[in-house]
């Protein structure tokens, strides 16, 4: 089911970009790990905007079930295979992406795993750290650098990364080494690519959603749609905000590094 999306007229040089915001009907939005938990309402919520959502997810049937609902529901929303950490999913989807879609204007890395909260700096395993670099830092850069274009082509483009407080440097801590580490490669990772496209049309920030109900989080946490309702703002900038680039957020509030 794809929408039917026009492409806008091309801008040239940078330094002179005036950016062309589409509306709504005519974004293009990618969540990664949407097929559940916090990616799944930021799937839910984008959609509602009127935004079409490819919902990404390792397993393309689990992927397609939740889809369906949400398309019972009105939104325009297309599961597609995406495995952050498969150099081949990730260019198969891009190619995708721009033969049926021509852009995209939305990416919310959202996938992240290997919340090892039983484990020190001293003793981690470091088969998960490993791990937990590939899929948290290197499977939002991997996927963020194949899609790039297509936000350029366009001068416009929204990169939120699903990141966390814990992975502040500021914040002191002693447990989960490995998403922790993760998650501070990731906000590096944002600032850099924030300060590259300064001026593009594209921004590029880092979202917390604080501690929300999921299967990762606990039950302990606050609802997710609290928590997936900053990650759509940040997705949602307007170009007057074009100076919240490289910042990251809380609550719509930035937060320190």
């Amino acid at each position: 089911m794809n929408a039917t999306v026009h492409r806008l007229p091309r801008k040239a040089a940078r330094g002179s970009v005036v950016s062309n915001e589409p509306p709504p009907s005519q974004r293009v939005a990618l969540v990664s790990g949407g097929n559940r938990g916090l990616g799944l309402e930021v799937v839910r919520q984008l959609a509602a905007q009127g935004i079409t959502v490819l919902l990404g997810s390792r397993s393309l049937a689990a992927g397609e079930k939740v889809a369906r609902q949400l398309r019972h529901e009105g939104g325009d929303v297309v599961a597609v295979k995406l495995d952050v950490t498969s150099d081949h999913d990730v260019a198969n989807l891009a190619k995708h992406i721009d033969t049926s879609y021509h852009r995209l204007d939305i990416l919310v890395n959202n996938a992240g795993a290997f919340f090892d909260i039983d484990k020190r700096a001293s003793n981690a395993d470091l088969s998960v750290v490993r791990s937990a670099l590939d899929t948290n830092l290197l499977g939002a850069w991997r996927v963020t650098e194949a899609v790039l274009p297509l936000m350029q082509r366009h001068n416009y483009g929204r990169v939120v990364n699903v990141s966390s407080s814990c992975g502040a440097i500021e914040m002191e801590g002693e447990n989960c080494p490995a998403y922790r580490i993760s998650k501070t490669a990731l906000n590096g990772y944002t600032r850099m690519l924030a300060a590259e496209l300064k001026g593009s049309g594209v921004l590029v920030n880092a979202v917390c959603p604080g501690w929300v109900a999921t299967d990762m989080g606990g039950s302990g946490g606050r609802p997710v749609a609290e928590g997936a309702e900053g990650i759509v703002w940040a997705a949602c900038l307007s170009p007057q905000q074009g100076n919240l680039n490289g910042r990251f957020f809380r609550d719509k509030q930035p937060i320190a590094w």
